[in-house]
């Protein structure tokens, strides 16, 4: 016999060993259900988010805050105005109309965006002012251009008023958007253009974030051809690379490409090796061409310890799945075909990847839900209302979060938005609409409905600190009652007197709801440390030297908030100078005092701290907690309820100027 004729039968017996062993092989160690491949995969699984690291905002979209951060400072930081017009005051406006209008003459200044007032608005005067321009002291209102007339006097040009004001009315207060001190951002927020807007407003130029999972992506196969490279007799292109590494940037990791190899086991070896040793995850699809079944699992399978946890899951498709893990560093090999692959990886790795990169699990595109109040709306026109997902006694709740135009966290804080025909004037409460969400939104794991306080950021970084997810809605006490009442959150921040004027919140208790108390806050009479006036006198002093001044103007708060009814309890009566300009938050008190449009005004003296302003003692107000009993025992109202006894806690509180009770 030749050595032609030998070589022939040889090479046909091994052809025929090769066909046995592909037909005879065990492709899969243990076929298991898809609960039971991630169970296996997360028990020897890092789960929790990498490291952080400081980048520059303009690096910053799609990463994930590794910290809270705060607000340097108000945003907007001075009251200012939404319209082109003429800060005016408002009760110079009353009972205007074109039958009857108001004459104002005209101050001699223009207020442009970024020029500070010099001129303050007297009685009877006004001064044009452009939107976004600074309110000058005295103005508590402004006044479209369109509903003036331009007129000239004896004394100079003047104004004729044709629409009434009301006090605020196209103002927007500093520290009305954010206020300072407050917490801008948490742990946990992924950054989009909305977020890194909210930290640019601020003057924020870097923050720290969590450090993206480096992914090596591999890909292998004798029948990969590389894009762009001419395509051979039974090649096809190897579009597994480009789709896996887009869909861990997707999912917030960071992909290197490591490439595409031969079904070839010590190069297949050699590359994974290297991949191990560059990234904290790898990704390899394919390996079961040339009938070499477990070619990718013998490879892993020596990789490192524990090895191979799933190979082989019930799915279609997807069944090849193959999931391991190397000396602490995952391992997944996902099926060749590129439907299976991305479809497997979305399932099994994606989460694993967002996990590490401090992302939350994502949740369907549109949800339906019950919008809780009337909505109002312009006819004629189709309008978007920004929503908050929360979940009520009854299924989804939709809070409308907007904060007007000029807000730059409106957007932040909406977990999607709704639409209200061009036809209807309104959207009744009660309803149930459609909400579109925007991006990967994220119901919460608490729901705090109420008046908000700095030092209640510090109990929801606790939360944060257990992973439990934790969202505040800011509506006033009042707002907070009308929730909890409704079943629609789980505890409602409170601080109101009683109508006798002794007690704070426990005349709100009734059946099924309970109140948990929290910590005190001193309310005092707050100005500038330069005014001669009040320094070094007792509160109800200087508050009788400012009603006696009639050019010492108040700063006054919003009705309905707890400070308004004490502050109207002071003045028995008395309506002084600034009495209707009511902004609705303790910061905006502090920047018009901070910034002589008003010369004083009542809040709370962690907040006088923040802005360098003298402080009087007046009385504690309890800023305590409702809480049905309902939800009282669920776990994110207990580990709410823990954190408000937690040692550190509470110093953390105490430091802020207030008192843990």
């Amino acid at each position: 016999m030749s050595d032609a004729s030998t070589n022939k039968q040889a090479a046909a017996a091994d052809l025929v060993a090769a066909v046995r062993r592909a037909a005879s092989q065990e492709q899969f160690l243990e076929v298991v259900s898809p609960e039971e491949a991630r169970a296996r995969f997360a028990q020897h699984v890092d789960l929790s988010p990498l490291p952080g690291e400081a980048v520059l905002l303009a690096a910053a979209l799609g990463r994930v805050l590794s910290n809270d951060v705060a607000a340097p400072i108000d945003v907007p930081p001075f009251d200012r105005s939404g319209v082109d017009g003429f800060a005016v005051r408002a009760s110079d406006t009353a009972h205007a109309t074109d039958a009857t209008p108001r004459r104002l003459l005209l101050n001699a200044e223009v207020i442009a965006c970024g020029h500070q007032p010099k001129l303050e608005v007297t009685p009877g005067s006004a001064t044009t002012t452009s939107t976004g321009g600074a309110l000058p002291r005295g103005a508590d209102a402004m006044v479209m251009i369109e509903n003036t007339e331009l007129v000239e006097t004896p004394q100079g040009p003047a104004i004729d008023v044709r629409r009434t004001v009301m006090p605020g009315q196209y103002v927007g207060f500093a520290g009305t958007d954010i206020a300072r001190g407050e917490t801008l951002l948490r742990k946990g927020t992924v950054l989009t253009s909305r977020e890194i807007g909210m930290l640019a407003a601020c003057g924020i130029a870097q923050v720290n974030v969590v450090r993206r999972p480096k992914v090596a992506v591999m890909s292998t196969g004798d029948e990969l051809v590389q894009p762009g490279q001419p395509l051979r007799p039974a090649a096809v292109y190897d579009s597994n690379n480009a789709i896996i590494a887009a869909a861990v940037t997707e999912a917030g990791g960071e992909p290197i490409i490591v490439g595409s190899f031969a079904d070839n086991e010590k190069i297949l070896a050699d590359a994974l090796a290297g991949a191990l040793k560059i990234a904290d995850m790898v990704v390899l699809s394919g390996g079961t061409s040339k009938g070499a079944g477990d070619l990718s699992h013998r490879v892993v399978s020596r990789a490192g310890v524990p090895g191979v946890l799933v190979h082989g899951v019930a799915l279609k498709p997807g069944k090849p799945l193959c999931l391991a893990v190397a000396d602490g560093k995952p391992i997944a090999v996902l099926p060749g075909f590129p439907t299976s692959a991305i479809f497997t990886f979305h399932a099994f790795i994606a989460p694993v990847i967002r996990a590490r990169a401090g992302r939350g699990a994502e949740i369907a595109r549109t949800m339906a839900a019950k919008v809780p109040m009337r909505i109002s709306s312009e006819m004629g026109r189709q309008e978007f209302v920004l929503v908050a997902l929360v979940e009520g006694a009854d299924g989804l709740v939709a809070f409308p979060t907007a904060k007007g135009s000029g807000s730059v966290t409106a957007f932040s804080q909406a977990d999607g938005f709704l639409t209200v025909d061009a036809l209807a004037t309104s959207l009744d409460a009660d309803t149930r609409a459609e909400v579109t969400l925007i991006g990967a939104a994220h119901l919460p794991d608490l729901v705090i409905t109420g008046s908000h306080c700095v030092a209640l950021d510090v109990v929801m970084s606790k939360l944060s600190d257990r992973g439990i997810v934790a969202r505040s809605i800011a509506v006033g006490s009042m707002g907070g009652v009308a929730a909890v009442s409704r079943g629609e959150c789980d505890l409602a921040p409170v601080h109101l007197l009683d109508p006798a004027g002794e007690n704070y919140n426990t005349h709100l208790l009734k059946p099924g709801i309970s109140l948990v108390r929290g910590w005190e806050r001193m309310q005092g009479f707050m100005f500038r440390k330069d005014d001669a006036r009040f320094a070094g006198k007792p509160a109800a002093e200087a508050l009788q030297a400012a009603l006696a001044d009639e050019r010492c103007l108040m700063v006054n708060r919003n009705a309905g908030a707890g400070t308004r009814i004490l502050i109207d309890r002071l003045l028995a009566g008395q309506r002084p100078a600034g009495y209707a300009n009511q902004p609705k938050s303790h910061n905006a008190v502090a920047a018009a005092v901070a910034q002589g449009r008003a010369d004083w005004g009542i809040a709370i003296e962690s907040v006088a701290g923040m802005y360098g302003l003298g402080f009087l003692q007046i009385a504690p107000e309890h800023y305590d907690f409702l809480v049905a009993d309902t939800r009282r025992e669920r776990t994110a109202v207990q580990a709410f309820l823990a954190a408000l006894r937690d040692p550190a806690v509470r110093e953390r509180i105490a430091a802020l100027g207030m008192k843990p009770v």
